[in-house]
């Protein structure tokens, strides 16, 4: 029987932040975990061992691991390292290969097999009997995905911390919002978490638009430290359920209108002419 590892507080603080802002988990959930092995991911699972064992609402946690048989990734330490914490596991393979067919271009074939893997995901969960299923994306993630839709796609756009999904049964959330990806770093490093290799062929390219995000975002940081809390604030809005399609123009003005709290009038900002 594994150990569960304790998670640093400032994870867990930021997690059971997001957790109460979003009411991202409700007494009786049963909530089914993504985990690929990767940092994050295993960071979230036992995130949410250590709350399940505090937390006052009770609720059931699983997790689900979809191999896409790419070169070079082998989730199956996982299994036995999962079901030593007591959690139950799942998994579910398939060829992305065989599904892309030679018809998906690097640029695009990190996002079919994103939309794969979630639908393979929601599969799992509806077989077993998960009402929800938590994903490990975390705050950077959040505003290098905010930053390619307003750059490249047109939309104010991010990640919703919890939304329902199409069909209208199943509850996808994102306990993560808060967190940083360097809090999941040094706790899979520190931990040790049994960190998985992933060798993907296309995600990790120099040119990709979230790599390029990701360079901006970090050297905008080394600038100015506070980035990431003003961001926080900033992605508020596009972190409420509503916004999961994103936000048009004057939809997003009026949100943010009605998210700011007005200034008293003898204090109020002034903008300056243009």
């Amino acid at each position: 029987m594994n150990v569960a590892i304790k998670p640093p507080r400032s994870l867990v603080t930021a997690t059971a932040e997001a957790i109460r802002d979003f009411d991202l988990i409700r007494n009786g959930d049963r909530i089914l975990v993504g985990v690929s092995g990767g940092k994050d991911s295993l960071s979230l699972l036992h995130v949410l061992l250590h709350l399940k064992a505090r937390a006052p609402v009770r609720f059931e946690l699983g997790a689900a691991n979809i191999d896409p048989q790419m070169p070079g990734y082998d989730p199956s330490p996982l299994a036995d390292y999962v079901q030593g914490l007591g959690v139950p596991y799942y998994q579910a393979t398939y060829s992305l290969a065989r599904a892309a067919k030679g018809s998906f271009e690097g640029r695009t074939l990190c996002a079919f097999c994103s939309r794969m893997r979630r639908g393979k995901l929601y599969g799992l969960a509806r077989e077993h009997g998960y009402g929800t299923l938590a994903l490990a994306h975390h705050l950077d993630d959040v505003a290098e995905t905010f930053l390619m839709n307003a750059f490249f796609g047109g939309k104010l756009r991010a990640m919703p911390a919890g939304y329902l999904n199409d069909d209208g049964d199943l509850r996808v959330i994102r306990p993560l919002v808060y967190a940083r990806e360097r809090q999941t770093e040094a706790f899979a490093q520190n931990g040790p978490l049994p960190v998985i290799p992933d060798n993907c062929p296309t995600c990790d390219a120099s040119t990709r638009q979230r790599q390029q995000m990701k360079a901006l975002l970090r050297g905008q940081e080394a600038a100015n430290p506070r980035l990431f809390t003003v961001l926080r604030t900033t992605l508020a809005p596009l972190l409420q359920a509503e916004a999961t399609s994103g936000l048009t123009l004057p939809d997003a003005t009026q949100v943010l209108v009605d998210f700011r709290s007005p200034a008293p009038a003898d204090t109020a900002e002034t903008v300056p002419a243009e």
